[in-house]
């Protein structure tokens, strides 16, 4: 498992395993979003089963699958909500953790500045620079 801090209360992963989740609630996480189609993975690991893994060990799980090139509004939307009503931290996964890191810095545009935000991917090995563009007018639409 290779957990990933993007701030200190958001991390982000490549894919876990059914034998990470008890790894990932001992660490202190209480909420995990699946950001993985099922469609991409076996079914021993599609959401289902990590749900039940994870509600077991007394996790909050959230489903919101990204596909490759699907971060629609609707998405990133759910994404900040899950994490808003997170009570501590959020663990969210993907294949690499990119898309995860990907949906966090959309919903901190305009909470956050643009080179933070940019930054924070960067320390985790994430290039987050082909958003600057939308970040800013992101940022932007939301002080008007």
């Amino acid at each position: 498992m290779d957990i990933r801090p993007i701030t200190d209360s958001y991390a982000v992963s490549p894919q876990i395993a059914l034998e990470d989740i008890a790894a990932i609630a001992e660490a202190g996480f209480t909420t995990v979003i699946c950001n993985r189609p099922d469609a991409e993975i076996p079914t021993q690991i599609q959401a289902n089963a990590m749900r039940q893994a994870a509600e077991a060990a007394g996790l909050r799980f959230i489903e919101n699958p990204i596909t490759p090139g699907g971060l629609s509004e609707d998405v990133v939307a759910a994404h900040g909500t899950a994490i808003d009503q997170a009570n501590g931290p959020v663990l969210a996964y993907c294949a690499s953790g990119t898309r995860s890191t990907f949906a966090w810095a959309l919903t901190q545009a305009g909470a956050l500045p643009t080179d933070q935000i940019i930054a924070a991917g960067a320390a985790q090995g994430y290039d987050l620079g082909m958003l600057r563009g939308t970040l800013d007018m992101m940022a932007s639409q939301k002080t008007t």
